[in-house]
Parts: structure tokens; sequence; C-alpha cells
């Protein structure tokens, strides 16, 4: 039997993603404070933010399995988050161009009735190729790269950007559903 999966996330990504695997899930969004604690690494920031979120969402709402996701983009050392405005996502776009870097996704399913969580952190390397300043103009005036982390979906308007990717694609759009399932799947939230 299935058991109740709740989806700390009000990212359209992620429910199509998980609707694209036939699993059945409510959305409950997590409201939490997502900024880096002072000298966190990237991983240890996706895997904090990922549990946090599916707990928040088990004190809003009834259920069992809770699952919460936060994604990040690496380059040489910065985590970008989702741009502030224009000149930020211009930067970030400015600072992926041409060269590879590492989308990384934590997710947390919080199991209510065992009271414990399961966290994993998937990573994928994404090669762009160079872009021109015009390219970055354009893909920043569909309003796009607004609500993506590193300013960029990959699964949208951004996909002529990315040469190539070595890892998980769903990883790049936002969860890891290979892993997300199977984990689903070992906890006794999906039939085996």
């Amino acid at each position: 039997m299935t058991q109740s999966i709740i989806l700390a996330s009000a990212s359209p990504r992620r429910s199509e993603l998980l609707e694209s695997a036939g699993i059945n899930f409510r959305v409950v969004p997590a409201d939490i404070c997502e900024d880096p604690l002072p000298g966190e690494e990237p991983v240890d920031h996706v895997l904090r933010l990922a549990e946090g979120k599916a707990r928040a969402a088990s004190a809003k709402t009834e259920g069992r399995f809770f699952l919460g996701a936060d994604t990040i983009v690496l380059c040489d050392g910065e985590i970008m988050g989702k741009p502030k405005d224009h000149d930020d996502a211009f930067r970030m776009l400015k600072k992926l161009s041409g060269v590879p870097h590492e989308v990384v996704t934590g997710f947390a399913i919080y199991d209510r009735e065992r009271d414990g969580a399961v966290v994993k952190a998937v990573r994928t390397k994404v090669y762009f190729k160079q872009l021109r300043d015009e390219e970055i103009e354009s893909y920043i005036a569909t309003g796009c790269p607004f609500d993506k982390a590193g300013a960029y979906a990959i699964q949208g308007g951004a996909a002529h950007m990315v040469q190539k990717i070595d890892g998980s694609y769903t990883n790049v759009v936002g969860l890891p559903l290979c892993e997300v399932v199977e984990q689903l799947r070992v906890m006794g939230a999906l039939p085996q």
C-alpha cells in the first residue's frame, strides 16, 4: 500500500517530476530561511535545507513521509541560488559561460512514524557553451532565470546553452528522481 507522501516544495518542476514517475503526493510548501550559515560547506547547506523543509512541512499537516529538497549551482566555490535581480542573473550566467559547474541537490525524506530522516545529496556536472551577452540578455528577458538556482532552467529556455552533462538530468531540473524514488521504496512509502 502506498503511504501518504507530502512534497515540501512549491516548485512546479519537482511536482512535474514526481507526477512523471506516477507518484501520488500532496504539496505543502515549507517556508524556511535559505541563507547559508557562516562557513557552511555547499553540500551541508543543501542537506540542512532539504531536511529543514521536510520537517517544517511535517509541522503543518498530517502525513507520514515528507520530501524536502534544495538545489544549488556551484561554480568556482560560489553557491549560486536564485538571482536577486537582472544584474545578479546576468552576473551568474556570465560566470557559468564556457566553464563546467556543478548542480547539487540535497533531498530529505522524513518519516514521521519513525521520527527519522534519510538525507542525501546528488551532484551533476554541467557544461555551458560560451554565451554571448545578447544571448544572456535575451534569456533574462523571458523572466525564466528569476526563480531558478544559477539563473537557468535546463528543461526550459536554457537548454540550448548546455553542451553536455555528466550525471542525473532530473537532478539539474531540481530533484534526482531515480535516487528519490528508490529511497521512497526502501522506506516503505512506495510498493517494492
